[in-house]
């Protein structure tokens, strides 16, 4: 009697210190809210409305009235329909193979470098290094390597691995390349976070309860590191299906090979057709949100989201 008396005055008191507490918790949350209102939904609601835009009838060239023309939404997905199948695939191939080459090295660095805290930080910061240089001048590293004049590129030719009239720049394969380079530390440190972690005592287990190695990763591994798998390949995706540089003809890309972010570039600062470009943006932004809740529900990682 005495704890559920006790227990009666405790819990009214409790709420009113919460109630109390509430206005400075709502204090402290301002600054963050007012800099998601001033910098993400001012500028998201200004291109969603600049997306509805319709050109005026005697205006000067790149002068649209604000309306509701959602034919502008048509048109562009019936004019870059292949921008836009190019850059989900070129982004999801990026990411599957930035997955396959990041995993072994995160393990590498998280699991088995453990007792070598030397080597596990020297390979961390390998890692880190591109972060160093520019994302452009990475890129355009790899343009002189892949050029038709390169080192490279003459051996393979010099060896018949490569016909005599062929390029690699400007090509699918280099726009690939690149995004999965640039984008491979996105995809290893999350990856490595979650595996530093791991208690190798469950590999030990499965082990010991006769289960061969493939098993045991299969069954032990990959699911204890789902976190880092969803987190690194959201990191990757995303930013590589809006990328425009990699595919852009002055650096990796050609005329085939151009992306969404390519076009949404030109619409906005070459031909001044903003509704298209806002349109493709809100396009490309509403796609990936579909595909990453998609994606984030069926792994079970829903608290990422």
């Amino acid at each position: 009697m005495a704890f559920a008396a006790f227990s009666s005055t405790t819990a009214p008191a409790a709420a009113n210190m919460a109630r109390k507490k509430s206005p400075v918790a709502l204090l402290l949350l301002l600054p963050g809210i007012l800099y998601l209102i001033l910098f993400f939904l001012t500028p998201l609601v200004s291109l969603l409305l600049t997306s509805f835009k319709a050109p005026t009838e005697f205006g000067d060239f790149g002068e649209f009235n604000y309306a509701f023309r959602w034919e502008n939404y048509v048109e562009v997905i019936t004019t870059y329909w292949p921008h836009i199948m190019r850059s989900f695939g070129y982004a999801l191939t990026a990411t599957f193979f930035a997955l396959i080459i990041s995993y072994p090295l995160a393990y590498f660095i998280g699991v088995k470098a453990r007792r070598w805290p030397l080597l596990q930080s020297l390979a961390l910061v390998l890692v880190i290094a591109p972060f160093f240089i520019s994302f452009l001048l990475r890129t355009l590293a790899w343009k002189q390597i892949f050029s038709d004049e390169s080192f490279l590129v003459s051996s393979l030719k010099a060896l018949s691995l490569l016909a005599p009239d062929a390029y690699v720049t400007g090509t699918a394969f280099s726009v690939i390349f690149g995004l999965t380079y640039n984008f491979i530390p996105f995809m290893t440190l999350p990856l490595y976070t979650t595996l530093e972690r791991l208690d190798v005592r469950y590999l030990e287990a499965g082990s010991d309860l006769y289960g061969s190695p493939f098993h045991v990763f299969r069954k032990v591994t990959i699911p204890l590191s789902m976190p880092g798998i969803v987190a690194g390949t959201l990191l990757t995706f995303i930013p590589a299906a809006g990328d425009y540089i990699n595919a852009s003809r002055e650096f990796l890309g050609g005329t085939g090979t151009q992306m969404m972010g390519n076009v949404i570039e030109a619409n906005f600062l070459v031909l001044q057709n903003f509704p298209a470009g806002a349109a493709l943006s809100i396009i490309l932004m509403s796609v990936i949100l579909v595909m990453v809740s998609f994606y984030v529900k069926r792994s079970g990682t829903e608290e990422l989201l």
